[in-house]
This record gives structure tokens, sequence and C-alpha cells, in this order.
């Protein structure tokens, strides 16, 4: 794999919340454009590991870097930098409820630098045209199904061009068709260039769309390759 492709990279990484050691000696490469889900059972470390990617959990034994960064040595005022080249999509949609889709969207940008109200409207609608909502800027949350506000969290997640998009239960809160239709879209921005990792318990989306598997057990990760028996 060559070292210039590789965009998340752990080496004997041990994963900790708090004091309390949740995954051990973790080594995994991710390459740019692949889709990887990571899966495993409720408090298995699925959700530790990926916290630690985004820096939420500090890393203190082994190494990690993604897109660019150092985990290792990772300063707390360059945590907001590495967020802008990460992409990440939560189970419950997290948008602000008092502010229409478009309002959403520029409120990210607005915090992460920009400052042109013509390229940020521009942005907002290449990343609504990518999830295929383009005409619903307007809306409030409340006013979308949960699939289109899923699809809101992945255009925002979006809206700096990030290297990796990490994905934690993104189709947990909905039903089966459209959380199909959220795959295909997560499968399709892979194919852009963009990494994806998916944390979900969702093994027939698996069985649909296959792609590699890592999994959480027993206080490790093991990279399964495209199997999902035993699961």
């Amino acid at each position: 794999m060559p070292e210039n492709e590789v965009v998340i990279r752990l080496d004997e990484l041990s994963v900790f919340q708090r004091k309390n050691l949740v995954l051990n000696r973790v080594n995994l490469s991710i390459r740019k454009g692949e889709f990887v889900y990571l899966i495993g059972k409720t408090g298995s470390g699925k959700s530790s590991l990926l916290k630690t990617l985004y820096a939420e959990l500090p890393v203190l034994e082994g190494r990690a870097s993604i897109a660019g960064f150092d985990l290792t040595s990772l300063k707390r005022k360059d945590i907001p930098y590495l967020r802008r080249r990460l992409g990440i999509v939560f189970q419950d949609f997290q948008l602000m409820n008092d502010r229409t889709v478009n309002d959403n969207l520029e409120f990210v940008l607005r915090a992460t630098g920009w400052k042109n109200k013509q390229q940020m409207l521009h942005r907002i609608k290449e990343v609504l045209l990518m999830v295929g909502l383009v005409t619903k800027g307007y809306k409030f949350p409340h006013q979308l199904s949960g699939g289109e506000q899923q699809r809101v969290a992945i255009a925002r997640a979006l809206l700096n061009k990030p290297e990796i998009i990490l994905a934690d239960e993104p189709t947990g809160n909905l039903d089966p068709e459209t959380a199909n239709g959220i795959l295909r879209l997560l499968m399709s921005i892979s194919e852009q260039g963009h990494a994806v990792l998916m944390a979900t318990h969702n093994y027939n989306l698996i069985h649909k769309f296959p792609a590699r598997i890592v999994k959480c057990e027993e206080g490790t990760l093991s990279d399964t390759g495209y199997k999902v028996e035993n699961a």
C-alpha cells in the first residue's frame, strides 16, 4: 500500500475511556477512497475508537495518525484543524432545529473559517446536490424525514472536502429502505476519493453492500476482510 494513500494508520494503539482500557494494541491502515465497516457488539469499543480518531479521546499508548495529523503528539489547539479534515456523521443527526438546512450548513462554514458569502452559498448548493437535497435548503430539520435529516448531516460532513468520513451508526434510527439509500450515498462518496469508516450493527446492510470489515471483539481489533460470519 503506497504510503501517500494511507489516510488512517494505527500502530499498537491502545484505546482508553478515562483510565479503562477498551481496545489493546490496535493495528489498522485505511487508504484514500476505501470504505470500511467497523463492527462489534455494544460496548466493544467502536465509538471509543472513532472518538480517538477525531481526538475526543487522547492517545496514551501506541501511535495513531489521521489525515496527516499525528494524534500521538496533537496539541489541543490543533484539534479544530484536524476536524476540518474529517467529516463526522452521528446516529442522531445533531442538526440545529431552530434554523434551516442552509443556515445549519452556513453555521459550520463560518465556524471553520469561511468568510465569503457567495463562496459559502456555492459550497452549500454543491453538497446538497451531492446528497440529493438541493431543493430542501429552505426547510427546517423537523420538516424533513429521518433519512433526509441524515443526508443533511452527511452534506454537513462534506462541506470542507474532508479526506475521511467517520460515521457512527448512521443508519441506526432509519427504516431499512432509507438505510439502504444512506449506504448507497456513503459508498458513492468513497468512490469519489473519500475514505469512509462506518460503525454499524446492521449486518443486513453489510451483506447487501459488501466492503472490508474490521471487528472490535474481546478488547482488540481484527481485520476480517470481507467476511461477516459469526458477527
